[in-house]
């Protein structure tokens, strides 16, 4: 046998790689080829790697699991670099200005909503205002993992952010803190670049908020629908109560909202109404769940209708007045500027009563404005105003600037641009009585006084004749006659007379005293002052008629008894009370103005049907016509006023509503009872309580025919000591002078003689300068307005006087009773 090993044909290596191996492994080792390296060694000896093949067809289009590797790792980077950089860079911006504009809530005294400002309808309110469930409502609706999860649900915005780059519309699915991140800080807008600046403000919120801020935010901002931003507004818009008198089924209903605030609307889209219980009952569901409400009371709720929306009427009828008049009071007692307010978000509770305030509109409405005809031209040119104020408290209760705030700017109650005519007699005689003032004879000025009721009767002063020589209603001559009986029948020249004995100056400081602001226009020391051609608003006489109410004392009229912000309540400045006035002078002129509704001519005024006391007056050329008057338990003060619409010219009344002269006597007196009986229905009538000085009665002289005792047309008079200034808040304690030099009592009058009484060295308490932040109508003016130390001028030619009427005209450009 041979030993030789069989010989193969082919290459050498290829056989030795089949399966045996040479004794010499050198001998099998594949020749090497400079050209082609690989398999083969290196000049070092090294093997090289054989290439990988080159991928052909569908293979190269598949990524290496190397590709795939580096991306992800890539992408990862990119991703945390990213979120490092944005979380640097984005921070938390100051909240838009729509998100912190609030309105400014004006409520009657009882916390009922009279008007809300502002364009915005939001009210913010602490979270601890808001009921537990309604609370729950919210997050069962929203976001019911909220106080356990993180600010963001990365699943939820990941989806929303590849709905909204690929145009499939709005998506849900945010946190609660995204949401307010969204409508505090950002707005509405669907792109990515405000995405990705909620998604990391979310976060920082999260971590610098606690989650009762968060959802306090966010219950404040979010829209419900009916131009209600915030829960507070919500709760007012659908169901008429503040938040916290919400149930939980009302609290779900207003929590189904948030998602579709206008379509979820059930009155406004009624045929809405399935997927709006269903949205409802979801939320109630979501409270079960979750422990936040039982079962037991999730089965007895029933669907909670709400109200109907009302318009947008936020300042109509009297809202923009009283708005109006608050702010103006604000500003000018010190509380808030006008910047300020401006800012919104205050709760300002008034003064104001609902029922009183209801009962002004309708009396106004059924005596004067019901009155009023489309035909008549002088119906166009009427106004009303009115304001009510309550003795005791010096609150103004009700308030009347106009027929319609949107239809009229101006507001009657507070402007001061009318006269207010005779109204300002009994300030006369109150600083005669305050002061202890003569007649010129130096017989004391009581309402048994008598003086020369002579028409045009000249007024003559310490030194002659003042040149002034006022004109009597249709020119009548009353000749001798008491001071009573010439305030019943509103005798100018007895009034223009006493300011002079007087003292022009002490009357003047005396309606300062009792309430009328010190810069009321053409409030001049004269004799004409008697007449009234002072322009003080109705506001103004109803503060100082209700001084004379409660005997004399004196409050600062108010008609804000709260401010607050954000649950912060501001301070208001004091208001204190002092006597203007001795009760004896207050009282005794009560008295006389009894006599006037009793039988003169404020007869109308009995329509009350309680004890009343008032005056009438108007203006010259009977551009106004007022009826000022009080029972013990409210002062009120109507006023109709004639104003051309087109350009705010006051026009003279004659013809209006009907009558051939308007007069205080008329319809402002029969709206002040109207008023009045409604504004008190279900209280106890009230007396006087009185402690009136009468005066001795004094004797004719036209049927004596005493010549010593006819009229005051010699001797010049002056002012005596005050006779009486007792100055105590207490009611009760003014003691009359008969009482005190002990010869009679008020109710037992007497002809004897006076006896001499130690003069007493105080004087009116003088008003310090007032400005109550109402300035005179900007739209009205026009001629004939009294200018005091003149002769009125007359008007060219009135209709003749109605005889109706006890309250007359002075035809001779006086103004009238």
């Amino acid at each position: 046998m041979s030993h030789e090993p069989p010989q193969h044909g082919g290459d050498p290596g290829q056989q030795g790689s089949q399966g045996w191996a040479p004794r010499d492994p050198s001998a099998a080792a594949p020749t090497t080829d400079p050209q082609h390296p690989n398999g083969a060694k290196d000049s070092k000896g090294r093997t090289k790697r054989p290439k990988r093949p080159k991928r052909t067809g569908w293979r190269r289009a598949v990524p290496s699991w190397r590709m795939v590797l580096g991306g992800v790792l890539l992408l990862a980077l990119l991703l945390v670099g990213g979120f490092i950089a944005g979380y640097q860079l984005v921070d938390i911006p100051a909240a838009n200005a729509s998100a912190t504009a609030q309105s400014n809530v004006y409520l009657y005294e009882d916390g009922t909503v009279i008007a809300r400002d502002g364009k915005i309808n939001r009210e913010n309110i602490p979270l601890r205002r808001v009921p537990r469930t309604v609370q729950h409502a919210v997050l069962a609706a929203e976001d019911r993992d909220f106080y356990s999860e993180d600010a963001i649900d990365v699943k939820a915005t990941l989806r929303a952010g590849w709905n909204t780059v690929t145009g499939k519309g709005r998506q849900g699915g945010s946190t609660i803190t995204q949401q307010y991140v969204k409508n505090y800080y950002l707005g509405q807008e669907q792109t990515v670049v405000r995405k990705a600046k909620e998604f990391f403000i979310s976060i920082k919120l999260d971590r610098e908020q606690s989650k009762d801020e968060i959802l306090e935010g966010y219950l404040n901002t979010s829209y419900f629908g009916r131009n209600a931003y915030g829960i507070q507004a919500a709760s007012h818009a659908y169901y008429g109560k503040d938040v916290e008198d919400l149930g939980a089924d009302e609290g779900a209903y207003l929590a189904s909202l948030l998602n579709a605030p206008s379509s979820n609307d059930v009155v406004a889209h009624p045929e809405n109404k399935k997927a709006i219980l269903a949205r409802w009952n979801y939320v109630l569901d979501g409270m079960v769940k979750h422990h936040w409400l039982t079962s037991a009371d999730r089965a007895a709720m029933t669907f909670p209708v709400p109200g109907k929306a009302k318009p947008a009427t936020a300042l109509s009828g009297q809202r923009g007045y009283i708005v109006q008049a608050v702010d103006r009071y604000l500003a000018a007692n010190k509380i808030l500027d006008e910047k300020t307010l401006a800012t919104g978000g205050y709760r300002i509770t008034t003064t104001l009563q609902k029922k009183k305030q209801d009962a002004l509109v309708e009396a106004v409405k059924d005596n004067v404005l019901s009155k009023t005809s489309d035909e008549r031209e002088a119906d166009r040119n009427v106004r009303a105003g009115g304001a009510s104020v309550d003795p005791a408290t010096g609150h103004v209760v009700a308030l009347y600037g106009g027929i319609d705030y949107t239809r009229q700017f101006v507001n009657n109650a507070t402007r001061r641009d009318y006269q207010v005519g005779s109204t300002f007699k009994p300030f006369v005689l109150a600083a005669a009585l305050a002061n202890g003032s003569t007649t010129r004879k130096d017989r004391a000025i009581t309402p048994n006084t008598r003086y020369d009721g002579t028409n045009e009767r000249t007024v003559l002063s310490a030194t002659g004749s003042t040149g002034y020589s006022p004109a009597n209603e249709d020119d009548v001559d009353y000749g001798n006659i008491t001071v009573r009986e010439a305030t019943d029948k509103s005798v100018n020249a007895v009034y223009a007379q006493m300011a002079q004995d007087v003292g022009p100056q002490e009357v003047k400081d005396t309606a300062v005293a009792l309430g009328i602001p010190q810069d009321t226009p053409d409030l001049t020391a004269s004799p004409s002052i008697a007449l009234g051609p002072a322009t003080a608003s109705v506001v103004d006489m109803a503060s100082a008629y209700a001084t004379l109410a409660d005997h004399g004392r004196q409050r600062p009229h108010t008609l804000v008894s709260k401010v607050s912000k954000n649950a912060t309540e501001l301070h208001l400045p004091e208001r204190t009370t002092r006597r203007a006035i001795s009760r004896e002078a207050a009282d005794t002129t009560t008295s006389v103005l009894r006599s006037v509704v009793d039988g003169g001519t404020g007869t109308a005024a009995q329509g009350a049907g309680r004890p009343a006391a008032g005056k009438t007056g108007t203006a010259e050329e009977d551009k106004a016509a007022w009826f000022a008057g009080y029972t013990p338990d409210l002062a009120t003060v109507i006023a109709v006023m004639g104003q051309d619409p087109e350009t705010g010219v006051q026009k003279p009344l004659y013809g209006a509503l009907g009558l051939a002269r308007m007069n205080g006597g008329g319809a402002p007196a029969e709206t002040w009872a109207a008023y009045t009986r409604a504004a008190l229905e279900g209280s106890d009538v009230q007396d006087f309580d009185l402690k009136a000085d009468e005066g001795p009665e004094e004797p004719d002289p036209d049927e004596s025919g005493d010549p010593d005792e006819t009229g005051d047309t010699e001797e010049a008079g002056g002012t005596r000591k005050p006779r009486d200034r007792e100055d105590t808040d207490e009611p009760g304690t003014g003691d009359s002078r008969e009482e005190r030099r002990g010869t009679r009592t008020p109710d037992s009058p007497s002809d004897a003689s006076r006896a001499p009484e130690e003069p007493h060295t105080d004087t009116p308490a003088a008003a310090p300068p007032r400005t109550d932040g109402r300035d005179r109508g900007t739209d009205a003016g026009g001629p004939g307005t009294h200018r005091p130390g003149k002769e009125p001028t007359r008007p060219a030619a009135g209709p003749p006087a109605d005889p109706h009427e006890g309250d007359g005209q002075a035809p001779r450009g006086s103004t009238r009773p």
